[in-house]
């Protein structure tokens, strides 16, 4: 079949199109980068579309020409700067399903999530619900498949959550610790997706893909925390459940400023709620489908998920940091602008006016930092515009390499912590 895979660089998107490559279906793959889904996915042929646009079925019909199964792998956690869960999770949908019966396209599948339903407390379940209902009445051969927490060799959304939590060092933090989540390998979700193209058995079904077996959330994050290899930790650090949503409020904040960040409204009250699911029909369908505890047997953990688990722990402490850093700098640069040019001893001509126009500039870099589509750009400026302070420094004013406090010495480790953070920043 020559299928349509909607998110194709997402982390269900990417899987399931390589499994589908595999199992001999030719792929097209739909994202906003062509560029970014060919460095991830050379073999499927790539079109460019941002989802939340495509809201009318007229603006379906060019993407669906010569297709014959679309695989929606799409979808955000929370509305922000770059996503609109109406636009992206219902209104493009419904637009689909009709453009679909249009080009004689006769095969969906949805991927949605164990308990979407229309009376749901999260926009997330709720625009998943409606698409849900929307392709059900559709009069097309349909398939909605709702993975629990999905776990690979990757991490996202909830799985990326908790693996930053079981980085904690020394104390546990536990949130929700009785939630009751219940994960799904990768490959049984793209199993799932292939088995919808070549089996009659899934068509019309609305399956849960979850392991059987059900975990506390306290219970899987020590069993994750053991399977990056860390050390047990010395005591539990229970975190006040209206901590965790002060938290999370701050993580929509950052989702209007670019962010996706893990920790957000949406996945605490899913989290409250439970990822959970009815895992006997898909077993019935695979029976050897392997458990959670296979799946961390079967990719054992790597330095790099150490260091994944470390740095994204750090990753908000690195970028607040940094932008108040420069922002503070900046800002004792403007009131303090008389005593900073006496330092330059009159080596540099108007030297009150460089030293204003340069605390501005550590301000604009500080406040970027915070924004993520320049976030990057940002952190390279700093490292940049720090080599340009030292060299003008060493040039007018050599001197200061020795003064104790080291105003030349002190800017060479943030400039490499920006460097840093840039590095971390880079898109996958």
């Amino acid at each position: 079949m020559r299928v349509l895979v909607l998110g194709g660089y997402g982390f269900i998107g990417l899987d399931a199109s390589r499994r589908l490559l595999e199992a001999g279906h030719e792929v097209v793959a739909l994202g906003r980068s062509i560029e970014r889904g060919r460095r991830a996915l050379p073999d499927a042929a790539w079109l460019s579309a941002d989802i939340a646009t495509l809201d009318t079925p007229e603006s379906w019909v060019p993407l669906l020409r010569n297709i014959d199964a679309v695989i929606n792998a799409s979808g955000a956690l929370q509305d922000g700067l770059r996503d609109n869960l109406s636009a992206v999770q219902d209104r493009a949908m419904r637009a689909l399903f009709t453009a679909c019966r249009q080009s004689g396209v006769k095969r969906v599948v949805q991927i949605s999530a164990p308990g979407a339903h229309d009376g749901s407390d999260t926009s997330f379940y709720r625009t998943k619900a409606a698409a849900d209902t929307a392709l059900t009445q559709s009069g097309l051969i349909w398939t909605i498949l709702r993975p629990g927490l999905v776990w690979g060799a990757t991490a996202t959304g909830g799985t990326s959550l908790i693996r930053m939590l079981a980085a904690f060092p020394f104390v546990q933090p536990q949130v929700l610790a009785q939630s009751r989540v219940q994960m799904i390998d990768i490959d049984a979700v793209s199993d799932a997706i292939v088995m919808c193209l070549s089996s009659e058995l899934l068509d019309r079904r609305d399956i849960d893909l979850v392991d059987s077996a059900v975990h506390s959330l306290a219970d899987l994050t020590l069993e994750i925390r053991a399977w990056h290899g860390f050390a047990a930790p010395v005591a539990a650090l229970p975190i006040p459940y209206i901590v965790a949503t002060t938290m999370a409020r701050i993580g929509d904040i950052a989702g209007w400023l670019g962010w996706r960040t893990p920790l957000r409204t949406t996945s605490l009250l899913s989290l409250r709620s439970g990822v959970v699911g009815d895992a006997a029909p898909w077993n019935a369908l695979a029976a050897d489908a392997n458990s959670f505890a296979a799946s961390l047997r079967k990719r054992m953990a790597t330095k790099q998920d150490r260091l994944f688990a470390r740095t994204q722990l750090l990753l908000p402490v690195i970028v607040l940091g940094l932008s108040a850093f420069w922002i503070a700098s900046g800002v004792i640069g403007l009131t303090q602008h008389k005593q900073a040019a006496s330092v330059l001893g009159g080596a540099i001509n108007n030297g009150e006016a460089l030293v204003i126009a340069a605390s501005f500039v550590d301000i604009a870099l500080g406040a970027a930092l915070l924004w993520r589509p320049w976030a990057r750009a940002a952190a390279l400026g700093m490292v940049a515009l720090t080599a340009i302070y030292v060299a003008a420094g060493t040039l007018f004013t050599p001197q200061l390499w020795l003064d104790p406090l080291g105003p030349l010495v002190k800017p060479i480790p943030a400039a490499v912590l920006a460097l840093v953070c840039a590095a971390m920043l880079e898109e996958r």
